[in-house]
């Protein structure tokens, strides 16, 4: 059998390299770019976020407060369909937490300070500046996070729903400026959530929930009857869900060290 000669094999050699290095390429290429479906889903959010500021600060709060209902709703769709489309990037992470900054932490705050946290003078804008460093705080504790079974301190979304539905229950049910005192039940209320928020307790995380694998019929009639409980009185009856998720940790802890303290 005949070698090939050594021009011959050069240029093979020249044609492997060239396919290697133009592969690198298109890898490269594809890690500098982002992906667009999840990213869309997370500038709504922001906008969401961002509208519901303005909206605070021209005193439109049933318009802010349904703006921060619609974050919340992308901020939880842009995960699962990430997941869903195998879509998920360092990047979309990064910009979700700035999104979650903006739409959980800003939004709700200044809502609140337009609302009636303002009257407090010093003392409002200064709560309005420990929700939104909390927020912050507990979102880059998030990104650290390895284990997200179950969260550690009150997730952002469900801090931002208790202030936004508080404000809603008041538009809707009681109207009027906000009097000192409804303004400092608020801003306490503010508080206790924020610190919820950087503190070390486990809250359940719904990731924990299977929803592709077949359930029980009587499991879509419960979904059914939900709804409509909801769509009944929706301002109250979120309330009363955010802060019943809000407070189930500390009530957990609390029962927790109740049957420590009990002799054996």
């Amino acid at each position: 059998m005949e070698k090939p000669d050594k021009p011959q094999l050069r240029a093979v050699d020249e044609t492997e390299k060239a396919a290697v290095a133009a592969a690198d390429e298109r890898s490269n290429a594809r890690r500098r770019g982002v992906y667009l479906l999840p990213n869309i889903i997370t500038t709504g959010a922001l906008f969401s976020g961002f509208y519901a500021t303005i909206a605070g600060m021209n005193g439109r709060f049933g318009a802010a407060v349904l703006a921060i209902a619609a974050a919340i709703a992308l901020d939880t769709a842009d995960g699962r369909i990430a997941r869903l489309t195998r879509t998920q990037s360092q990047f979309g992470a990064q910009y979700d937490s700035l999104s979650d900054l903006v739409a959980f932490g800003v939004a709700p705050a200044f809502v609140a300070f337009s609302w009636g946290l303002s009257s407090l003078g010093q003392v409002g804008w200064v709560l309005t500046f420990l929700y939104v460093a909390c927020t912050a705080l507990r979102l880059a504790r998030f990104n650290t996070q390895s284990d997200l079974s179950s969260f550690t301190g009150l997730p952002s979304p469900a801090a931002a729903a208790v202030i936004a539905c508080t404000i809603w229950v008041w538009e809707e049910q009681i109207t009027g400026t906000p009097g000192l005192f409804a303004a400092s039940a608020v801003g306490l209320v503010m508080a206790v959530i924020a610190l919820l928020m950087v503190s070390n307790l486990a809250y359940f995380s719904a990731k924990q929930l299977g929803i592709k694998g077949r359930v029980p019929f009587v499991a879509l009639v419960l979904v059914v009857l939900s709804f409509a409980v909801l769509l009944a009185d929706p301002p109250r009856i979120l309330l009363l869900l955010s802060v019943a998720y809000a407070l189930s940790a500390p009530a957990q802890f609390a029962w927790a060290w109740l049957r420590r303290q009990k002799p054996q």
